[in-house]
Formats: structure tokens, sequence, C-alpha cells
């Protein structure tokens, strides 16, 4: 009886592991490839010095000075903008608001530098003028449900991958934490990798955090055979995001020709 139920055991883990697939083990310069950080930065602040662009979606554009946002779990929920031409302060629901366009504060940007060149990580795999050289910061209203739970509601959200943003579009969680490291001297060794932010799919958008990625991948990235084969679940990591992304989008629209 024992020999029957190691046998059988045997056999489902050969079924398991011929299911999976062998595992993919890729040269160094892939996974450097891979690392490589395609998003664009996170912004909260925004500097009231210089005009932000409201676009309303009765086809109404204001342009002003920024003077107050309300956020919840990070998200825009509502802003106050002065009308440069009139002077009038308005404030806008952001059900009322198709895009949004705002300046990101000079002390921001430079922190996001500071923290740069202090961590040796992301010295490798960030360009740093995605945290320093944005002029503006785009946002987009989407209906959303914030931490896929609470209920759904719209809000203004930043879009970080508007370069290859045609299939799936990822936006930003100013909430989100990021993995640690360790640090010597002031250097940061290791971390600071982002372990969430929302991903929008069809009409479909979920907040995603590095412990649920595995749970998510097919449904992202599944209808793509050729993709799958080069990329298997058993093989990626959360690092990879955004280069995934970007890849998955550029083979499947090539695939249409």
């Amino acid at each position: 009886m024992k020999k029957i139920t190691v046998l059988i055991l045997m056999l489902t883990a050969s079924v398991g592991f011929s299911q999976k697939g062998e595992k993919i083990k890729y040269e160094k310069a892939k996974i450097k490839e891979m690392e490589t950080y395609l998003f664009e930065e996170v912004f909260v602040s925004v500097n009231n010095k210089k005009t932000s662009t409201v676009v309303l979606k009765d086809g109404r554009t204001v342009k002003g000075y920024f003077k107050d946002i309300d956020r919840k779990k990070g998200q825009i929920s509502d802003i106050e903008v002065k009308d440069s031409a009139t002077g009038k302060v308005e404030s806008f629901d952001a059900a009322l608001i198709s895009e949004l366009y705002l300046a990101p504060s000079g002390m921001e940007k430079a922190g996001k530098a500071f923290k740069h060149f202090t961590n040796i990580r992301n010295m490798g795999t960030k360009d740093v003028k995605k945290g320093t050289g944005k002029e503006t910061v785009y946002y987009k209203n989407q209906m959303v449900s914030l931490k896929n739970k609470k209920e759904q509601k719209e809000y203004l959200m930043q879009l970080i991958n508007p370069e290859f943003n045609s299939i799936i579009q990822v936006y930003g969680d100013p909430n989100a934490n990021e993995t640690g490291g360790v640090s010597f001297g002031g250097m940061a060794m290791g971390g600071g990798v982002i372990k969430s932010y929302y991903v929008k799919k069809g009409d479909k958008i979920v907040w995603l955090h590095k412990d649920d990625f595995k749970d998510y991948y097919n449904e992202l990235f599944g209808d793509n055979a050729e993709f799958m084969k080069q990329y298997p679940l058993n093989s990626i990591e959360w690092d990879y995001l955004s280069y995934l992304i970007f890849e998955y989008t550029r083979m499947s629209v090539e695939s249409k020709g």
C-alpha cells in the first residue's frame, strides 16, 4: 500500500512539474534588462507657482494655480484651482474631471534625486530623469475600488506607463510601501522596490500588490502564448513588472501586425 501511495505522489509531482514547465535560467544581462524600471516616478506634491490644467468632462479646460487637493488612500478625490485668467478659485470633484496635469514641486524632485543617488540598486535600474525631469504629471479619471476593498468611486490617478499603455495601464499608488535593504555609510545596498500599483486591463482595474502578483499573472499576460513561453510564471519576479508589461505590449502589438 505504501509503494502505491509513493507512486501516486511521484506521478502527481511529475504532472505538476510538466504543467508548470521547466524554469528558465536567464543570463545576467537579461536579468539586468528585466530589472530596469520603466515606469515614471509617482508624485504627490504640487508646485503652486506653475500652471496646472484641469480638463473637465463637459469639455471645459481650466488653467490656473493649484490651491488645495483632497486625497483618499493617496488618490485625488477633488482639487481646488485659482483660474489664471479670471482669478476665480474653483473646486472640482474628481467625478467632474476627465484629465489633470500638475507640476510636481522642486523639493520632491530633489528628494527623489537624492534617494536615487544613495541607493546602489536604484542607480543600476532607474533613470534619474524620470524623477527630476518631469515638468507636468498626468492624471486620469478612473472608477476604482481603493485597495480592492472600498466601494468603487471616481478618482484622479497618475498614469505611470504613458509610453506603453495601449493594453495595460498602470497607475501609481502614492501610499505604496517599498522593500527594505541594508545600508552602509549612508548608501543603501538594496531595497527600494515599490510593492503595489493600480493596474488596468480592459475595463477591470485592480490594486496589485507584490504578494498577489502570481495570482494575477495569467489574467494579465495569459492571452499571449509566446510571451508566456518566454516569461513563464515560475521564472519571473515582481521586480520585473514594468519590463514585463512593456514586453507583453510590444509582443502583442507586433503579433497583430
